[in-house]
């Protein structure tokens, strides 16, 4: 790979070019205005949610499978191709479960050779939907026992507790779950319609994203179905999460940057257009020089990860602290430069702003991150 391209070649740039044509041509804000609008105050549930459809058809073009090996029938483009497809995604604020996917695909394929991994891309690389169970009610994933599981004399695993903060928890088909034992961590493949497993939708913020707790209640698990490695093998994957989480939100934040520039140029106060004004041109060229910071890390800590490089892990927690960080700055200049309309629903501001939102939250913050490029640049 060159170090000017970031492993982006033309492979890539195709990639890109069809994920922004299908997305350009599915994504649809008045749809999700509709589904959401009789609900729309935040820490809503809506009774409507749009249709995954548009999954299926992604999967078909390919935006799955790019993330499986090609053993388990998937095409296993360079991660800066799925950093770009996370970034049109963003782009387009759009609502699918394919990036909670994509995060199972990247783990999965670290264990492609055992059973319960070579089985688990064979269902992603077929269109199948799936997506990680491993937090707590605190958000936290390492050091946390909110599921447990005993061992049976054959081997099968029973697990009850609940886990939090699952993406697309209503549209997964395959869980990844974390649980605890007397045998130390354990990552278990369950299918959602398990015998045992139920869950509920949670009120968040984000009008694009689904979210949901999963209850376990005596959920029976053959040793088959175990990912080895446990909480090595995640801790392993979790900088995809961070790529693809920091990609998405570069891809949000340059469409309000964008959306503010072009308002900026058509407002007008005091008979001059209010992007002639130095209040409002030193936050968006401060805004963008965020955004192509962040969007720099992003494709620097792709490319890392596909070398695995030494310093993988350091850019992903570079890339993620940094998207976070851009996407505030970002999101809340794109509101205040709107004037009055910038905060109502009216306005499409706000679906960006609060998937932003809740992208600068999940899977640790600025500050997590922040504390972590410090644990490694201090401590090795």
């Amino acid at each position: 790979m060159s170090q000017a391209t970031y492993g982006f070649d033309d492979d890539c740039a195709l990639f890109r070019e069809s994920a922004r044509k299908f997305l350009g041509a599915n994504a649809d804000l008045a749809a999700l205005r509709q589904a959401t609008a009789l609900d729309p105050e935040p820490m809503r549930m809506p009774t409507a949610w749009p249709s995954d459809d548009a999954f299926r058809a992604g999967a078909e073009l390919g935006f799955v499978a790019a993330a499986v090996p090609e053993a388990q029938g998937g095409l296993q483009l360079p991660r800066a191709a799925l950093a770009a497809l996370a970034e049109e995604l963003g782009r387009h604020a759009f609502p699918s479960a394919i990036e909670s996917t994509l995060m199972v695909a990247f783990l999965a394929r670290r264990v492609a050779d055992s059973e319960a991994g070579g089985a688990l891309l064979g269902h992603l690389a077929e269109g199948a939907r799936a997506t990680l169970a491993v937090c707590d009610a605190y958000g936290e994933w390492e050091h946390t026992a909110s599921v447990t599981h005993t061992v049976s004399g054959s081997g099968a695993l029973t697990l009850t507790g609940s886990t939090h903060f699952v993406q697309d928890a209503g549209k997964a088909e395959w869980l990844v779950v974390r649980s605890t034992g007397p045998d130390g961590a354990a990552l278990v493949v369950l299918p959602r319609d398990a015998a045992g497993v139920t869950h509920r939708r949670d009120g968040i913020v984000d009008l694009t994203r689904e979210q949901g707790t999963v209850q376990l209640e005596g959920v029976v698990a053959e040793a088959s179905a175990v990912l080895p490695g446990g909480d090595a093998l995640l801790a392993s994957a979790m900088p995809d999460a961070w790529l693809l989480l920091a990609a998405d939100m570069v891809g949000t934040s340059e469409w309000l940057l964008q959306t503010t520039v072009e308002y900026a140029k058509v407002r007008t106060q005091f008979d001059r257009a209010i992007g002639s004004y130095q209040g409002v041109k030193h936050p968006l060229v401060n805004a963008m020089m965020s955004v192509d910071r962040a969007k720099s890390l992003v494709y620097a800590a792709a490319e890392a990860l596909d070398e695995d490089r030494d310093d993988a892990r350091l850019l992903a927690h570079m890339a993620k602290a940094a998207a976070t960080e851009a996407a505030d700055f970002t999101s809340s200049r794109a509101v205040q430069l709107h004037g009055g309309i910038g905060f109502t629903w009216e306005s499409d501001v706000h679906f960006f702003f609060k998937r932003n939102k809740h992208s600068e939250l999940l899977f640790g913050d600025a500050a997590y991150h922040k504390a972590r490029v410090a644990d490694l640049l201090i401590d090795g």
